[in-house]
């Protein structure tokens, strides 16, 4: 059973200045502006189908750890379009449950099982088949249908990620039915911007003919990325977001960019022009943005589909992905010399290399008028990990130049959780300094409200 004074310090005096900091902030709306939910739930509004199918099938924290102790992917069906025997994939999820303990998906996991479905005794093999039961009951009343969800966490903003090839006919659709909720698309280019993105050149191909621009030009290319930033906007979205694998940025001429891209699309470039590319396109991003006023997201230092066999078997996104080494100073300073000055632009930057905190990130967002810091992002969206952030970048870049929370999860359910788990975590180290006299408490109740819903709302643009 989960215990309501959670993650709050152990000290007693700090541990009741962390519950007062909770209890003005816990029933605030969730804003939710990255995340990789599918809006097609929310046109249909159908009953998700099964535990297995909404708990773990889309859950790469769950099915990367059940691998590394020995279990199959084809026992999880992880990649099926339709799961043959939920039952069975459950089972063995709860046969494994034990290997969370610690971990931040057993508190997500246990939020949810008790919070929404009521389940107060521990999950384990014993306990699978109460569980499945109870869970798939619950699935198909009205109350857990994906739009009742959606204003059951009380959700204020929920941003999806979208490819510029997808139609986004079904966030059309959301609107069209005249449901008020803000469900948002996020531009996200990989596919036609990486030309290590499989299937690129024919994804370009593709772009063009959506868009009715010659993309075989650079200048056709371009003209193809405004016109599709222009139509993710129509309907309602204000952020860009970058996976590359480094943060690397170019600011080559126009002429130096053409020639570049026409050795890509002809397939006769090697690994050093394609991460030229990828970075010059970063700063094509960042121009695109002081035009348009899209707020950038880079998330970079992915080392996507590791698991060479996973990738061939399964494809991308099966819990293969592995951190590394990454840097910023001198990766961004071409995008910066170019941009960094421009106060009508917002650069959101991510790292999986927390030994960057202090550093580089700090202070150049303690800098540069276009910087914000993003929360701790993937393994580090822990408990541990958000206490590292705020000691390691609020005495450079203090608390107004990060960009408050997002959860980044394709796991609906968990979605309250994890902003649980972060206004925990922000009051606990508020109380931290209340009680040690490096703040006022009337100054952290402002701060833990900012950090919850104002810095966010402010930095994307909602």
């Amino acid at each position: 059973m989960i215990q309501e004074d959670r993650l709050f310090p152990a000290d007693p005096t700090t541990r009741s200045i962390a519950k007062r900091l909770y209890a003005s902030i816990r029933d605030l709306p969730i804003i939710s502006p990255h995340g990789h939910t599918q809006a097609s739930w929310f046109v249909g509004n159908e009953p998700f189908p099964d535990p297995a199918t909404l708990l773990v099938q889309p859950d790469h924290y769950i099915y990367r750890m059940l691998y590394s102790q020995g279990v199959p992917l084809e026992d999880l069906e992880i990649g099926a379009a339709e799961l043959k025997n939920p039952r069975r994939v459950w089972s063995i999820f709860a046969d494994h449950y034990y290997l969370f303990r610690g971990t931040p998906t057993r508190i997500w996991l246990d939020y949810c099982f008790q919070q929404l479905f009521g389940l107060t005794v521990p999950l384990s093999g014993k306990t699978a088949d109460l569980y499945f039961d109870t869970i798939a009951e619950k699935l198909h009343t009205p109350e857990f249908l994906p739009r009742a969800l959606y204003e059951r966490f009380r959700l204020d903003v929920l941003a999806t990620t979208d490819s510029p090839l997808d139609s986004l006919s079904d966030h059309q659709a959301i609107r069209d039915s005249g449901w008020k909720a803000r469900i948002l698309p996020t531009f996200r280019p990989d596919s036609v911007v990486d030309p290590d993105f499989s299937g690129f050149r024919q994804n370009v191909t593709r772009f063009g003919e959506l868009t009715g621009e010659d993309t075989a030009s650079w200048k056709g290319y371009l003209s193809a990325l405004r016109q599709t930033r222009r139509r993710f906007q129509q309907l309602g979205c204000t952020a860009t977001d970058h996976g590359h694998l480094t943060a690397r940025t170019a600011d080559l001429s126009e002429q130096e960019a053409s020639q570049l891209f026409s050795q890509v699309l002809a397939g006769k470039a090697g690994p050093h022009q394609h991460e030229l590319f990828r970075a010059q396109m970063l700063t094509e991003m960042a121009r695109m943005s002081v035009e348009d006023g899209l707020v950038m997201q880079i998330h970079p230092g992915s080392f996507r589909n590791h698991n060479r066999q996973l990738y061939e078997r399964f494809g991308r996104d099966v819990g293969a992905d592995i951190p590394m080494p990454t840097t910023y100073v001198e990766a961004l300073q071409p995008l910066l010399s170019r941009f960094g000055n421009e106060r009508g632009l917002t650069i959101i930057l991510f790292t999986l290399d927390e030994t960057t905190y202090s550093r580089e990130l700090a202070p150049m967002a303690g800098h540069y008028p276009c910087l914000l810091l993003g929360p701790p992002w993937w393994f580090h969206d822990s408990p541990e990990g958000m206490l590292r952030f705020r000691e390691s970048t609020t005495e450079t870049a203090g608390f107004y130049n990060t960009a408050g929370f997002n959860d980044d999860t394709r796991a609906f359910l968990s979605i309250p959780a994890r902003h649980d788990v972060a206004r925990r975590v922000d009051c606990a180290y508020l109380a931290k300094l209340v009680a040690e006299h490096r703040l006022e408490e009337d100054e952290a109740f402002q701060v833990a409200q900012d950090l919850t819903s104002n810095l966010v709302r402010k930095a994307y643009r909602l």
